[in-house]
């Protein structure tokens, strides 16, 4: 007894209906990635097929399916690269900024010192050279204004204290992010070197 035949309309139906199916799945997956990529989240099979409304197993056996999640991974994994390498260099320009400043900050305070130390050395020159000169009055008002600059001095030897410190650690910082940069660029180059081509 020979099975039924199946007409060749209902079959050429079947057939559009399936490839109408698989098309459809694939506009999804392709939605669900571009949004993934978008908004950075991982990606994963589980996630792709539950959110494009399909079956991990589509996704395995279509080979469409299969490069489009493959190329999605490598896109995603290459921005993540670059958005460390970016914030990095952000680092870096916010840590070298700081470093001028405080360098411009400490040639400052260098010049006020020596300013300073001269203002006093001219005052106490005076106070030598014409103290029976002057009155009672000046010389207590040179006196006070000495220990003012004195007050000053100590001040600004601090605050160069402290600059120097801050530059010190600015200095470092810098070369950390040029080395965390180098390591970033390094691992870049090897992944896109290891990373195999989609099928």
């Amino acid at each position: 007894m020979t099975a039924p035949k199946i007409p060749a309309a209902r079959t050429a139906q079947a057939l559009r209906v399936r490839r109408r199916r698989t098309e459809d799945g694939l506009a999804r997956i392709r939605d669900v990635l571009e949004q993934m990529i978008k908004a950075r989240k991982p990606i994963t099979v589980a996630a792709v097929a539950r959110a494009a409304d399909v079956s991990r197993t589509f996704l395995y056996e279509h080979a469409d399916a299969r490069t489009l999640v493959n190329e999605a991974t490598s896109h995603a994994a290459g921005r993540r690269i670059q958005d460390r390498a970016t914030e990095q260099a952000e680092i870096e320009a916010s840590w070298r900024e700081r470093a001028l400043n405080t360098e411009a900050a400490l040639k400052s305070a260098h010049a006020e010192i020596l300013a300073q130390r001269e203002q006093i050395a001219a005052l106490l020159g005076q106070i030598r050279d014409f103290q029976t000169e002057w009155s009672q009055e000046d010389i207590t008002r040179i006196i006070t204004d000495n220990g003012s600059l004195k007050k000053q001095v100590r001040e600004l030897t601090a605050e160069k204290k402290s600059l120097t410190g801050k530059l010190a650690a600015a200095r470092e910082n810098v070369r950390f992010a040029d080395k965390r940069i180098a390591d970033l660029e390094v691992q870049l180059t090897e992944q896109n070197r290891t990373t195999p081509e989609a099928t």
